[in-house]
């Protein structure tokens, strides 16, 4: 396997990282984002030395989980290879995993104000402003002027 081309989380070269157990900060310093980081090696035998220790965890390494005992594994790797935060990791297209897929679907079809959670993301990112002033009228019974500030 080429450097990059191991899955230690459902992307092609990319770990998954969350945060320790923040339920005992405050409220405001509860932290819920994963963050991502990117194989940054260069050295083929370094790629496979760190494609063998993620090996070691068990049949089931490369399937992400959020319990402690995997995230400390992906905190060693880490801490042991070339990763960089990868800024791009949010994108959750980014990550191909069935689960995310699934989630994702049931996600986007949800119904709201009787649209799909998918036909409002349409919506909402047209460029054409007639187009969302039309659903913003018959959706949301929006005026022309009250539309009008809405897509501005």
């Amino acid at each position: 396997m080429a450097p990059g081309s191991h899955r230690v989380w459902q992307t092609q070269n990319c770990v998954g990282v969350e945060p320790g157990d923040t339920s005992a900060r405050t409220r405001n310093l509860q932290q819920t984002n994963t963050s991502g980081c990117k194989w940054e090696g260069t050295l083929l035998s370094e790629f496979q030395e760190a494609e063998q220790f993620v090996q070691s965890w068990g049949n089931d390494a490369t399937r992400y989980r959020s319990d402690s005992d995997y995230q400390s594994l992906v905190r060693q790797l880490l801490s042991r290879y070339s990763y960089r935060l990868d800024t791009n990791f949010a994108k959750i297209d980014r990550i191909a995993h069935p689960d995310v897929e699934q989630f994702k679907r049931q996600v986007y079809d949800v119904t709201v104000l009787g649209m799909t959670i998918g036909q409002w993301a349409r919506v909402l990112s047209q460029q054409n402003d007639r187009i969302r002033k039309e659903v913003f009228s018959r959706v949301l019974a929006i005026t022309d002027d009250d539309a009008d500030r809405l897509v501005k």
